[in-house]
């Protein structure tokens, strides 16, 4: 299979790390460049600060002006994006081979050369505050938001990447700046490039482009660590909305730990395997798997899953439910509930432990058909913890025990280890008086 090519590894003085991975089957070519800066690197009153330097990004340099980088990916048969988690923020461009030093050109350049003007600041303040107008419509961000930020007391991940809004109405222009000039540059930077391309000729051009940006300075360590929780916390959020929802969170092991693949596993379990969900996207529940079995087929919920994401710094395993009309959040909570003590009492069957892991191997296989997505799985294990088990990802799922599943449900999915988080619309209170 492709993802067991040979991945290059390189470094240029300043300290850029580069990871070149030779694939032929198509011309074309994606460059990646992560850096490692999210919202875990952020402090109180600066939230929200790194999603918006990632914005700051399009917005220009003295080569590139405004605009001119879409238009040029675009007119030369690719395209691009960019995003920032907890963890990282990340840019990449996919184009025909013969077209990728445009990708070069363009990352090696904005990441020393970016413009903040204080207009365009300003603007986008306006965007980011609207941004985050528009996810509290939704009252799962809400409710997350809420139990993300109970179920962590002292680490940065208590707060979501888009920030909080007093902060965003605060942030000035020459704190991005600072922000910017910290975090981004060849010292605490990762560039991937994937595809139909010659490893000496990437390697050649990168450091043409990149090896006269000076390095920073380090910068400054996460030092917070979040304490073990000892009982399990609570919230109720009633605001108006139409629907009742339910989330759970439990503390997990960051993504170098043993358990995250029995953790992936036993997502898959649950849930169904979707390779995404450890890049925070959304697990689609299978049919054959236990919460849509026993939450859907039931009609207490309307939409049941869970989530686990790999992670720098231990995490959350989520649990979540939308409740059918005229069924209570205590009748899912409760079904939950005993999905959990199903798997740490009883360990799955042979039968079901080889469905789920094949099902959890097909899809990560299919999600790395693309050089693209090459890129991203080789850029995110950078990230959380080393690119050489990007290699090693489809074994490690293959490795998993039923004793593993067992042993992490019992471990984690515990009662003092859990944060519960209730919307309750106020529609519906009404309706219930």
């Amino acid at each position: 299979m492709e993802h067991r090519l040979e991945t290059i590894e390189s470094g240029l003085p300043n300290g850029l790390k580069i990871l070149v991975r030779p694939v032929h089957s198509a011309p074309v070519a994606t460059c990646w460049v992560w850096y490692r800066v999210g919202s875990r690197n952020e402090i109180p009153g600066r939230t929200g600060i790194s999603h918006w330097v990632e914005h700051m990004m399009f917005k220009g340099t003295p080569t590139f002006p405004k605009g001119s980088i879409m238009r040029l990916v675009n007119k030369n048969g690719g395209h691009l994006n960019g995003f920032t988690s907890e963890d990282y923020t990340a840019y990449f461009e996919t184009l025909p081979s013969d077209r990728i030093d445009l990708a070069l050109r363009i990352e090696s350049d904005r990441m020393a050369n970016s413009v903040f003007d204080p207009a365009e600041v300003e603007a986008e303040r306006t965007v980011i505050i609207s941004e985050r107008q528009g996810d509290e419509n939704f009252p799962e961000f809400l409710l997350n938001e809420e139990v993300t930020a109970l179920a962590f007391r002292a680490h940065p991940y208590r707060h979501q990447v888009i920030g909080w809004k007093e902060d965003l109405r605060r942030i000035t222009r020459d704190e991005l700046w600072q922000h910017y000039r910290t975090y981004y540059g060849p010292h605490n930077a990762v560039l991937v490039v994937v595809g139909d391309v010659s490893p000496s000729a990437v390697l050649k051009r990168a450091e043409e482009l990149f090896g006269a940006i000076p390095a920073g300075e380090p910068p400054p360590p996460v030092i917070a660590r979040e304490p073990p929780q000892t009982s399990e916390r609570r919230v109720v959020l009633r605001q108006p909305g139409t629907a009742q929802y339910f989330l759970a969170a439990f503390h997990v092991p960051e993504a170098r730990h043993p358990d995250s693949f029995p953790l992936i596993v036993l997502e898959a379990i649950l849930s169904g395997a979707s390779p995404m969900s450890i890049t925070g996207g959304a697990t689609p529940t299978h049919r054959s798997a236990r919460l849509y079995r026993a939450l859907i087929e039931t009609e207490l919920a309307l939409r049941a899953g869970c989530n686990y994401t790999f992670s720098l710094d231990p995490g959350l395993f989520l649990f979540s439910a939308t409740v059918r009309d005229g069924r209570s959040l205590e009748e899912v909570e409760a079904a939950i509930w005993e999905q959990i003590r199903r798997l740490q009492d009883e360990p799955v069957s042979a039968e079901e432990l080889q469905k789920s892991q094949k099902q959890a191997r097909a899809q990560f296989a299919y999600a790395l058909e693309s050089v693209t997505n090459q890129g991203f799985w080789l850029g995110l294990m950078e990230m959380v913890d080393t690119y050489r088990s990007f290699d090693t990802l489809l074994d490690r799922l293959a490795g998993v025990t039923a004793a593993d599943v067992q042993r992490v449900a019992q471990t984690y999915l515990i009662e003092t280890n859990r944060t519960v988080g209730w919307f309750v619309p106020t529609e519906h209170q009404e309706a219930q008086a």
